[in-house]
């Protein structure tokens, strides 16, 4: 059995590497996972599927927090909860509600200031020390380092020049080509030399969508990018439906990103129909797992939904999968970007795992998430106003006649996206690497 060190902060590249470090033993490959504290609550809130902690290694190095860690002990003795973030909790305080404000503006310039490359780099000297006293003990063949945070790139890249072991760069995001990149475009000029000198030394990058491997072709001037789309545990699918929820029910689970996703199109067709008395308030529930939104908020009272839109706020993840699973209808907001046409959001994968229509809005079409979507049958997409009101329609007409939304999808089709199949792809390359 070969070993493989992975590099990456679990908070973030949970469930991705997760998901893929515990079915690569079944391939030959044996992961050490490098990543910074988690402790029990935390792994019982990003819910690591079932027979990973017992497969797979987990190494916490010392850390005492990212670029924030100072302001949330100040925070703290004024009373603000840890659990939610400063910026919403100032934002509440304040009576802020919108997007883009002063208090977002001093953030911004805060972290474009001191969180270059980005908000985690405090890991890097505690994560490489640990990582030259494990290479001191143990011989590893592969080294395997998964961002965002990109600080695992460079730690990665230190420990390819010292110990002259293969390396894989995974990009879960793009680096300065990223569709999110929040900083102005004169730091952007330093941060993608830095990219191109780290990503250098690589011996294979992976993204995932082939949209954003062509992108990564012609920064890095590389032949080959190779793709491994993110996926769902195999083991973690709704193949025996549960029971579906009583009332029309409409589940998103996750953040939603200010500015970058659009949930108007959905308020406003719900308002819509409720008012032309297509839809009966009585019967509909729209549910929001995820960080909680004073902007959303202020949004679903604007359209008068506050008795059938709801915030619920974060969950583990195990709650998230059961929401998903009794859901009608699971909703997914398409990136309002013209430019950005190669991104999947990790739940999508989930979506399909759950097997249950996707209504996927916004976007502007021809992208990556209406090729899945089409591929797998497994939902509508609705790039605007009217063709989500159209569909919402359809879909509670079934609802109505039938006790629930019939389910579609092409299970042939979606089955290849599980993470099994994308360890066997990350297998192949890491043999490719170690054996040349």
């Amino acid at each position: 059995m070969k070993k493989v060190l992975i590099i990456t902060n679990l908070f973030h590249a949970s469930p991705r590497i997760p998901g893929i470090a515990k079915y690569l033993t079944e391939f030959g490959w044996e992961p050490t996972i490098l990543t910074v504290p988690i402790g029990k609550e935390h792994r019982n809130l990003l819910g690591f599927p079932a027979g990973f902690q017992e497969k797979v290694r987990i190494i916490e190095t010392p850390y005492r927090g990212d670029i924030f860690w100072f302001w949330r002990k100040i925070f703290k003795l004024l009373g603000f909860s840890l659990k939610k973030s400063i910026l919403t909790q100032l934002k509440e305080k304040t009576g802020d509600t919108s997007q883009k404000s002063f208090i977002d503006f001093i953030f911004n310039l805060y972290r474009t200031i001191f969180a270059y490359p980005d908000e985690e780099k405090g890991w890097k000297n505690p994560a490489f020390r640990i990582a030259r006293k494990l290479l001191a003990k143990e011989r590893f063949d592969a080294i395997i380092s998964s961002s965002s945070p990109v600080i695992s790139h460079i730690i990665a890249n230190k420990l390819k020049r010292k110990y002259k072991i293969p390396w894989i760069a995974d990009l879960r995001d793009l680096w300065t080509q990223n569709h999110n990149y929040p900083y102005p475009w004169w730091r952007k000029i330093f941060e993608k030399q830095l990219e191109t000198k780290t990503l250098l030394g690589a011996n294979v990058l992976i993204t995932v969508s082939s949209v954003w491997a062509e992108k990564l072709k012609i920064l890095h001037k590389r032949e080959t990018v190779y793709t491994i789309t993110n996926g769902f545990d195999p083991e973690k699918v709704n193949i025996h439906p549960v029971k579906l929820t009583s009332k029309f029910t409409i589940t998103y689970t996750g953040q939603i990103y200010s500015g970058k996703q659009d949930p108007l199109k959905l308020l406003v067709a719900l308002n819509k129909l409720i008012s032309e008395e297509v839809i009966d308030p009585q019967n509909i529930e729209v549910r929001f797992y995820g960080r909680e939104e004073n902007w959303l908020k202020k949004e679903i009272e604007k359209y008068n939904l506050t008795s059938i839109v709801r915030q619920f706020g974060q969950v583990p993840r195990e709650v998230v999968f059961k929401k998903q699973w009794e859901s009608q209808i699971l909703l997914l907001f398409n990136w309002e970007d013209p430019r950005e046409k190669g991104l999947y959001t990790g739940k999508v994968f989930e979506y399909l795992a759950a097997r249950r229509p996707i209504l996927i809005t916004g976007g502007y079409g021809g992208d990556v998430l209406e090729e899945l979507i089409k591929e797998t049958k497994a939902g509508v997409y609705c790039p605007n106003v009217e063709d989500v009101e159209k569909v919402l329609k359809n879909f509670y007409l079934e609802y109505k006649q039938k006790g629930k939304v019939d389910y579609t999808g092409d299970w042939k089709k979606i089955e290849k996206y599980n993470y099994r199949e994308m360890a066997r792809k990350f297998s192949e390359i890491l043999n490719q690497i170690t054996e040349s």
